[in-house]
């Protein structure tokens, strides 16, 4: 019996284990992980670790009562007692029958394995010294770029491998697997004043052939932290902010809990009754795809088993769907659309937002965020940032020590204009965005 067979029926066999021992609906995923970290300093390895997982997960339904067990001893006799004791806990709690599984025909692969292409046919052939070989190689680039005021640098390289079968008592039965890599750097220079200003750069990716060479890596690292030299405040006052396309994702993740069917259902959404509304300007298009090839967020079925399929969020500012998960759609009386964010896609624009800030008097570049909170139900939102201080497109101050601050259903109106470069090494693929008066606040 190979493994792929092994996992499927010890998914299997608990499955009818637990309808054996009374429960009306199970579903089972055996789900199994490794990983490897190397942290290289001062040339030397810093930290290694290896780990590796093996689990199976369970939910079951018991007279309309619903729970969630897991455990990592998969020993014939040790998952019989945990069956029974699953089961017979679950009776103990009170009804909750919207936790049924979906309906079979929503359910199955939205894409195959071979178009999402998760797993590196590489990855197998990856040894340990070649692991080393590439962090090591990541701490000389950084090395090569060393100056007076260097002092130190941190490398990292860390990649993982993980397979997931699940196995459900209403017919669902199926597989998936994939890798991943992880490659960065973080330096720390000497400033005026006793200061430590940072900057670093990382990248994952599905494929190993997709990342960066590492003195890109380093020259970006290089880069940021040169730009955090000096910071401080500017005046407080409304600018055009450049939302940088590698940290987009803070600003468009405000939107992601008021989206969700919990929220909405607890009355914690400010986007509840928005749908078919303008939420944004006819710039914003947010496109949720779990189909892009070596994608990061892509995924052939959602968190229910719902075949993964493209989605439309918002389309040219006007609101098109919610997160409904199958249980938060019962208790709403809709029907479900998705529990699972997946890649969040921002079409890009023609033209660069080097060539769009040259039109501006000044503007500031958020370039990174530091601490902040944002309010499902009201829609405030309040970042610390670190950026740049623009004019006409050149950089007359780094800043920091500063915030943003607005409100989801005000922010979005203000999108201006939408860069030429899309960021493709995260699960927010968006380009740079511009937004217009923005409120910050300073000195």
């Amino acid at each position: 019996m190979n493994a792929k067979n092994t996992r499927l029926d010890l998914a299997a066999d608990v499955v009818a284990q637990a309808k054996a021992l009374g429960a009306q609906e199970v579903s089972a995923a055996v789900v199994e992980s490794s990983s490897i970290n190397l942290t290289r300093r001062d040339g030397k390895v810093e930290q290694a670790s290896e780990a590796t997982s093996r689990r199976l997960s369970l939910s079951l339904m018991v007279d309309d009562k619903f729970s969630s067990h897991s455990t990592s001893d998969l020993r014939p006799e040790a998952v019989q007692t945990f069956l029974a004791r699953a089961v017979a806990a679950t009776g103990l709690l009170e009804p909750d029958p919207e936790r049924r599984l979906p309906d079979p025909a929503l359910m199955g692969r939205g894409t195959s394995e071979e178009a999402l292409d998760h797993l590196d046919p590489t990855y197998a052939d990856w040894t340990p010294d070649d692991r080393a070989r590439l962090a090591e190689s990541m701490e000389m680039a950084m090395d090569a770029r060393r100056a007076d005021d260097f002092i130190s640098s941190t490398s990292y390289y860390s990649d993982g491998r993980s397979h997931y079968t699940q196995v459900t008592s209403n017919g669902f039965s199926d597989e998936s697997e994939g890798a991943w890599y992880s490659l960065g750097s973080t330096l720390t220079l000497r400033d005026e004043g006793g200061r430590r200003p940072e900057g670093s750069s990382f990248y994952a990716v599905r494929h190993r052939a997709d990342l960066p060479t590492v003195d890109a890596i380093a020259d970006q690292a290089v880069e940021r932290s040169r730009q955090a030299v000096g910071s401080g405040p500017t005046e407080s006052g409304r600018y055009p902010m450049f939302l940088e396309n590698r940290v987009a994702g803070r600003i468009l993740g405000i939107l992601s809990g008021p989206l969700s069917g919990s929220a909405i259902h607890y009355g914690r959404s400010c986007l509840a009754d928005k749908l078919g509304q303008s939420i944004g300007s006819s710039l914003l298009t947010l496109v949720d795809d779990p189909t892009i090839p070596r994608g990061l967020g892509s995924t052939p079925w959602d968190e229910d088993l719902l075949k993964a399929q493209r989605r439309t969020i918002v389309d040219a500012g006007v609101l098109q769907q919610h997160y409904l998960d199958v249980y938060y759609a019962r208790k709403l009386g809709r029907d479900p659309t998705t529990g699972s964010r997946t890649n969040w896609v921002v079409p890009p624009g023609e033209r660069s937002w080097q060539a769009l800030a040259k039109e501006r008097d000044k503007s500031i570049l958020v370039t990174g965020f530091l601490g902040g909170n944002a309010n499902p139900l009201t829609g405030d939102f309040s970042f610390g940032i670190r950026g740049l201080l623009l004019e006409n497109g050149e950089v007359v101050q780094s800043l920091s020590e500063m915030n943003v601050a607005g409100n989801l259903l005000d922010i979005f109106h203000k999108l201006a204009a939408v860069g030429d470069d899309p960021w493709t090494w995260s699960a927010t693929r968006s380009p740079t965005l511009l937004f217009d008066d923005v409120a910050f606040s300073g000195t």
